[in-house]
């Protein structure tokens, strides 16, 4: 029985979070589960730091997390039943740790599907799949 859903979603990608959002509210409704939705971006580089605004990183984390609000409030579950996560790290290990930290039951991700260049270089998608510990629904 499913309880928690974590959704590792990519702002930059629309069409795939639709995807993932709806086969997720999907089994949530069916399961009565939780469902967080997540985004991880990468810091700003200390060698730019110099050459941006003192409150960059601030006014970028309010502008992503102002924008996952809006997609975790597309999903129809309850308030108390759907949460949100602006995140910052490695794409794939930050969200193996927030699914150990949340207690997940099941990520449900959506992925390009492969090609060469995913071959050579590796996807986040395929790692996550590899070493999480709760099973994981890739969406194509």
């Amino acid at each position: 029985m499913l309880k928690k859903i974590l959704i590792p979603i990519d702002l930059a990608e629309p069409q795939m979070t639709k995807l993932a959002l709806d086969y997720a509210e999907t089994l949530a409704k069916a399961f009565d589960a939780e469902i967080r939705v997540v985004s991880v971006q990468s810091l700003t580089p200390i060698k730019l730091l110099d050459y941006v605004p003192q409150d960059f990183n601030e006014n970028i984390r309010r502008g992503l997390e102002s924008e996952l609000g809006v997609v975790a409030g597309a999903v129809e579950r309850p308030a108390e039943r759907i949460s949100t996560a602006l995140l910052f790290g490695p794409v794939y290990q930050t969200i193996l740790a927030e699914a150990e930290r949340w207690g997940s039951d099941l990520i449900v991700l959506c992925s390009h599907r492969p090609g060469m260049d995913r071959f050579l270089i590796g996807s986040n998608a395929s790692a996550i799949v590899r070493h999480a510990t709760c099973p994981v629904l890739v969406v194509r």
